[in-house]
């Protein structure tokens, strides 16, 4: 089970991608042509390509990670932004930037909260958070939506 979460525009965009998608250290994440042909140089990729969408970005993390996204105060930020009167992405920026300084001042104090079964770690919940803050700076107007 994953957290889907979703910045989206009001219309439609062109978008290109390799669309080969894989599963690693709980989160989906887009891989290069040339990275699956290092990985399966023997089999051919399933893609899923979208010619035209209203996602700006999108990412996702595992459940696994929710504790330690409540520890640092953004579990509801994340998974439940309408309780927490998260519309747009703009709203996201301080919760996020605060969040991220925290995990990066207090490795160890996060660590403890890595998941026993190795699904999903503090650098994965590190980087989710980052990118997720560099995308709503960039798409600041973008409406959030997320897939729980």
């Amino acid at each position: 089970m994953s957290l889907d979460v979703y910045l989206k525009s009001q219309e439609k965009q062109k978008r290109s991608s390799s669309g080969i998608f894989v599963r690693e250290n709980g989160q989906t994440v887009e891989i290069s042509e040339k990275e699956w042909t290092r990985r399966h140089p023997d089999r051919e990729p399933f893609r899923v390509i979208e010619t035209e969408t209203d996602t700006l970005y999108s990412s996702n993390i595992t459940h696994n990670l929710a504790r330690m996204a409540n520890e640092v105060g953004i579990y509801k930020h994340l998974w439940r932004p309408e309780e927490v009167g998260m519309e747009f992405a703009s709203d996201l920026i301080d919760p996020l930037r605060e969040a991220l300084h925290l995990l990066k001042m207090s490795p160890e104090k996060y660590k403890k909260f890595n998941p026993e079964n190795g699904w999903g770690s503090y650098d994965v919940f590190v980087n989710f958070v980052e990118n997720y803050l560099n995308a709503c700076y960039k798409f600041r107007d973008a409406e959030i939506a997320v897939s729980r």
